[in-house]
């Protein structure tokens, strides 16, 4: 669409967006005039105004002679017109040092509380989906006869400990030979990639271990498949004094609720793992009825390359995209380098 619009129109539109993201009120025609640069009447700024208003960009609230943009608007505004704000290399180097933490679900809160501090929004990291879990040591203890002790170690530290019920009495030394074999084959494998590679490998143990083995992956499988999908998140109640949410307390309500039920929240930032880079979404773009008066500005993080879960900006629709945008992204490649070194 910024193709229809000629570059007074574009200057305009921009000028609109910016001065309504930093002051909150419609914006009218003799402030387009003095902070656009052109060299045009206020008439002219009023018609061009008046196609904007036609072609869905902006509207006109009935308490007032001036503008705000629309979703549309501010859509054509981040594709086309917004001029990203980078972070100098020392703010960079700030942000670094503040994800040092020494385990990564400390590493997923920190990074949450970065981006509300730095946005005053709402800050969301999504945590690794089940299909990414690792798991880095895996153990067998003999309990007593027929019965084994399953021991799971997460990279974080986490332990999954499950009993298992076995056809035969295996001596210690035959489960330290079954654990060996794991860890030595499958030690920071994603676990469903260790279920579909396991079974098909099993004829490397005994004949005599094969049982147990398969009973290890299902039960260790079982064990992952509980720990459900979440995220943390930090700064929620920064959205309770924006002017532009806090109005209206049945929307309020319902962004809340958004947060608390989770799971359309996630769905939505899991469209961020498809693809590198950040995603924006205005408003209904979300289809959320609850994000309706908000925007998601989102990002993937990775683990040694491979994308694990998905960080976001939860706040109005009037935020400063142009410096939320390099936040969310540096966030992300941050969090990314952090993970990576565990």
């Amino acid at each position: 669409m910024s193709k229809i619009l000629n570059e007074r129109a574009q200057i305009l539109l921009k000028t609109l967006v910016d001065r309504y993201i930093n002051e909150g009120q419609p914006v009218g025609s003799r402030a387009l005039l003095q902070f656009s640069g052109l060299d045009v009447s206020t008439a002219t700024i009023r018609n061009v105004m008046a196609d904007l208003e036609e072609m869905g960009l902006v509207s006109s609230p009935h308490t007032s002679a001036g503008r705000i943009p629309t979703a549309l608007g501010y859509r054509l505004f981040i594709d086309t017109l917004m001029v990203v704000q980078p972070l100098d290399s020392a703010r960079v180097q700030q942000l670094e040092n503040q994800l040092q933490p020494d385990n990564p679900s400390r590493l997923l809160m920190q990074a949450s509380n970065l981006l509300s501090e730095l946005t005053h929004f709402a800050g969301v990291v999504a945590t690794p989906k089940r299909d990414a879990i690792t798991v880095s040591h895996v153990e067998f203890l003999r309990l007593s006869r027929k019965r084994v002790l399953l021991i799971i170690v997460m990279p974080n530290g986490e332990v999954e400990n499950r009993v298992l019920l076995t056809h035969k009495d295996y001596t210690q030394s035959q489960l330290t030979e079954a654990g060996n074999f794991l860890n030595q084959h499958y030690a920071n494998c994603p676990f469903h990639d260790i279920h579909q590679r396991v079974l098909s490998e099993l004829h490397e143990l005994e004949n005599d271990l094969t049982t147990l083995m398969s009973a290890a992956i299902l039960a260790g499988d079982a064990a992952i498949s509980q720990k459900t999908e979440d995220y943390v998140i930090s700064g929620e109640r920064n959205l309770l004094y924006v002017n532009d949410l806090s109005s209206n307390m049945q929307k309020l309500r319902s962004l809340f609720n958004v947060f608390e039920q989770k799971t359309e929240l996630l769905q939505l930032l899991d469209v961020s793992r498809q693809a590198p880079g950040v995603h924006i979404f205005i408003g209904n773009e979300s289809g959320l009825p609850g994000l309706d008066d908000c925007s998601v500005v989102s990002a993937p993080y990775t683990s040694s390359g491979k994308i694990i879960g998905t960080l976001a900006v939860v706040g109005p629709k009037r935020m400063n995209y142009e410096k939320v945008v390099p936040i969310v992204d540096i966030t992300s490649r941050l969090l990314s380098n952090a993970l990576s070194q565990f």
